[in-house]
């Protein structure tokens, strides 16, 4: 039989597996080898050391993701509910969300750096029209749900607490509600911080 040719899409492929059914710390070349049944030489052939691999695997979770997001968004509450299903992919997939979401990103030096990075015009876009207020409002609402829902993603993640429960469900309405309410200047000046 004839030798199977170790292609890069299986290392990343592998890789991934490896890290979303094992964690981070197993991720090794010999560990990725094992699991193809050859020899290191290929994986160092595509990638000239481990941070080659991380690149292509953050590039192949943040697809992941995406998917994961969209298959469990309500098109009625698609603002509300694109947060939980971050907060449920956390939780379903610690691994990945800890690989993706705690690497360090040295070109991060800001808020507003990471609300770039992380989002797009069209979703702020999105979200003034759907909510009736200005971009600037709309992007400043999605950043601070950014912030609340990956607190609590992260401590998902790293805990047993049920992301489906009520009281989890009632922070994250309560906290969209005090933010959109602020904005629209409905909190008749009550400070929650600036924005």
């Amino acid at each position: 039989m004839p030798k199977q040719k170790i292609t890069k899409e299986m290392i990343i492929e592998t890789a991934f597996e490896i890290v979303r059914k094992e964690g981070l710390e197993n991720l090794l070349v010999k560990n990725i080898a094992a699991k193809l049944n050859c020899s290191v030489q290929p994986i160092y052939s595509y990638c000239a050391n481990m941070e080659g691999v991380k690149q292509e695997l953050v590039a192949r979770t943040a697809k992941f993701i995406r998917e994961y997001v969209a298959a469990r968004i309500d098109k009625k509450d698609y603002f509300r509910s694109t947060g939980r299903s971050y907060l449920k992919f956390a939780k379903d997939e610690p691994n990945l969300f800890q690989l993706y979401f705690l690497r360090q990103q040295p070109d991060v030096y800001t808020l507003d750096d990471l609300y770039r990075k992380e989002s797009s015009q069209q979703v702020g876009i999105f979200i003034a029209e759907s909510l009736g207020i200005g971009i600037e409002q709309a992007k400043a609402l999605h950043l601070h749900m950014i912030i609340y829902v990956m607190g609590i993603s992260a401590m998902a993640a790293s805990t047993n607490i049920d992301v489906e429960g009520e009281d989890i469900q009632n922070q994250l309405d309560m906290a969209y509600n005090t933010f959109l309410a602020q904005l629209k200047g409905e909190t008749h000046g009550k400070d929650i911080g600036n924005l």
